[in-house]
């Protein structure tokens, strides 16, 4: 596979600043090339960056503490060439009393989910528009093991900020990282009682096209790795009609030698088998345990290039207080190096975001590659 490598991808490694030979990563990129009225010129991917245009995974909360002033964390899109953005909140935080912020200063502190991060981050965004970034509100607050009282908090928030939401997630089917902080996986037996809320999300709303749930769900770990593989296939068999998007191909810190090919074939079954499921490709984990390997990296290659149109991109940048424009950057620049190794198709469907405007039927198209 030739490797297309550009001169703005080459800033984002090197953080280099702005000269006449090397030009900001975000330079050149506004939202009106990805118009379907315009006139699109073809991407010249020898001379214009690698990394994704859409970040459909980033945490604009915490899990604790105070996060990066929302209006700064905007800013931080544009310059890296980001149109495209899902808010998230997260998945599970700290109380407000407990004083955390970070796992590594309460290794043990309960974490539970809250709506809290929901109604910031809309707050937020109807306090501070943009025009520069194309931005999607994700309900975060849902505990699917206890999922009766989902709708009612879905309707609060529409209630509240009208048809604002387009997605929900990320969410916690089982995160095996939050073990240590009161979390479980949730039985297989409570994912029947989703059906209310499974469907508002396949037909909300206020005129709104379905939405997307976002799903952390681990398949195992290296010692067991397919433990918790039934939750998800029983999630995808009883909700087959909603758009699912499985974070992290299903693999985390706990999961970091599992067999490629084994990986490979479990989520190809199950795209063959479940169309409207797809895949996130965010979080370095995923290049530092598996795509910077190149023997390993030729094998998911393959698989992306043959799942081209199923594969969404992102970063998991968590914006806690103290973080800067360069640690955006940076997630943005490792969780795209995978995209240089991407057929033409694959990488306009990938990596210029057609997946993505496919998904939330927005009026957005990705552009040609040049030839």
């Amino acid at each position: 596979m030739r490797i297309k490598r550009s001169c703005a991808a080459m800033c984002l490694v090197a953080m280099a600043s702005l000269t006449t030979a090397c030009q900001s990563p975000g330079a050149g990129r506004k939202l009106t090339q990805y118009e379907t009225s315009s006139a699109q010129a073809c991407y010249d991917r020898a001379t214009q960056p690698y990394t994704f245009v859409v970040d459909a995974h980033v945490h604009f909360r915490p899990f604790g503490g105070e996060a990066v002033p929302y209006t700064e964390l905007v800013g931080y899109f544009h310059s890296a060439g980001v149109l495209f953005v899902n808010a998230f909140g997260i998945g599970q935080m700290f109380s407000a009393q407990s004083g955390c912020q970070r796992f590594s200063n309460c290794p043990t502190g309960e974490i539970k989910p809250t709506i809290r991060n929901d109604v910031i981050n809309a707050s937020n965004a109807l306090l501070h528009p943009t025009t520069e970034t194309h931005l999607t509100l994700s309900m975060s607050f849902p505990d699917l093991s206890k999922p009766h009282h989902i709708v009612q908090q879905m309707t609060l928030l529409d209630e509240e900020f009208g048809p604002a939401f387009g997605w929900m997630g990320e969410v916690n089917l089982v995160k095996q990282a939050l073990f240590d902080h009161s979390h479980q996986a949730t039985p297989v037996e409570r994912i029947a009682d989703w059906a209310p809320f499974m469907a508002r999300l396949r037909a909300p709303d206020q005129g709104r096209p379905p939405m997307p749930l976002s799903i952390h769900a681990d398949i195992g770990s290296d010692t067991e790795p397919t433990k918790y593989l039934h939750l998800m296939e029983t999630v995808l068999a009883q909700y087959p009609d909603n758009p699912i998007v499985w974070v992290h191909m299903g693999l985390s810190r706990e999961q970091t030698r599992m067999d490629p090919q084994q990986h490979i074939e479990i989520l190809s079954r199950l795209l063959d088998a479940y169309p409207n499921l797809m895949l996130d490709i965010s979080w370095r984990v995923l290049y530092e345990a598996y795509f910077r390997h190149a023997a390993i990296r030729a094998q998911y290659v393959a698989f992306f290039n043959r799942y081209a149109t199923r594969i969404l991109t992102g970063s998991d940048f968590v914006a806690a207080k103290g973080y800067k424009y360069r640690d955006y950057v940076r997630e943005v620049e490792i969780n795209s190096r995978i995209n240089q190794y991407l057929s033409d198709e694959a990488f306009r469907h990938i990596a210029l975001g057609q997946n993505y405007f496919d998904l939330m039927g927005l009026s957005y198209q990705a552009p040609e590659i040049c030839q």
